[in-house]
């Protein structure tokens, strides 16, 4: 009899163990696929460059608009890259504020070569000239605040940033101005968009080295978030 109930015994025990091992498990199976799900997010957020589809709206009820010219390939300090600095900016500031992503793009592209890519933006600032876009923001008048962004050419914006600026009508919203650059800061783009952007409350600028948004994203991500504070956004 004894040996009957220590046989029942230990089978009780190691189905109790069988179960503890396929609850930790679970568990980490969950764990996993939370972070799957949140990476999907963020990816699926972070891609609708050059569509406003989404038209989030803020905790107040404003609709935040982050709209960037960025290019890829080779950089001034950085060297080869796969994002631009720009880019890396829009989508941390995107990320903070609850804002709408749209991506400024050339219908011809830029030189993936910067000694190239120079020559064209100084022939650019000669001709002011206004390189097409490929696509408009849907329901601009829908958005009550603008970022914009853009990388420090020869002491300006690019001019294809002039042609995105000159096609909406500003007036009555908010307009927040950032850059990334190799050693210029904004230089005067604030008030050039300031005298574009007529009607349109500006905002204090950011200015951050394109290498440091390339290098550091840790630096870059507190920088942008004191900004944002300094500003009330």
């Amino acid at each position: 009899m004894k040996r009957i109930l220590a046989f029942i015994l230990g089978i009780m025990m190691v189905a109790a163990m069988a179960g503890c091992g396929q609850s930790v498990a679970d568990t980490g199976n969950s764990a996993v696929s939370g972070a799957e799900q949140k990476a999907e997010s963020e990816t699926e957020q972070n891609t609708d460059s050059g569509s406003n589809e989404s038209k989030t709206e803020t905790e107040d009820g404003s609709k935040v608009l982050v709209a960037y010219f960025s290019l890829a390939g080779e950089q001034y300090n950085v060297g080869v890259i796969e994002e631009g600095n720009t880019s890396i900016v829009a989508k941390m500031i995107a990320n903070k504020t609850g804002a709408d992503l749209f991506e400024i793009e050339p219908v011809n592209e830029y030189p993936s070569s910067h000694s190239e890519l120079l020559t064209v933006a100084q022939n650019e600032q000669r001709e002011n000239a206004r390189p097409e876009i490929k696509s408009t923001v849907e329901n601009m008048d829908d958005y009550d605040t603008i970022y914009i962004g853009y990388p420090n050419w020869w002491g300006d914006m690019p001019m294809i940033v002039y042609n995105f600026l000159e096609s909406y009508d500003f007036n009555g919203k908010t307009v927040i101005p950032f850059c990334t650059h190799g050693g210029s800061g904004l230089s005067r783009t604030e008030s050039t968009i300031a005298e574009i952007c007529k009607g349109a409350t500006m905002l204090d600028g950011f200015a951050i080295a394109g290498e440091t948004a390339q290098n550091n994203r840790e630096k870059t991500d507190s920088e942008v978030t004191n900004w944002l504070e300094k500003i009330g956004q």
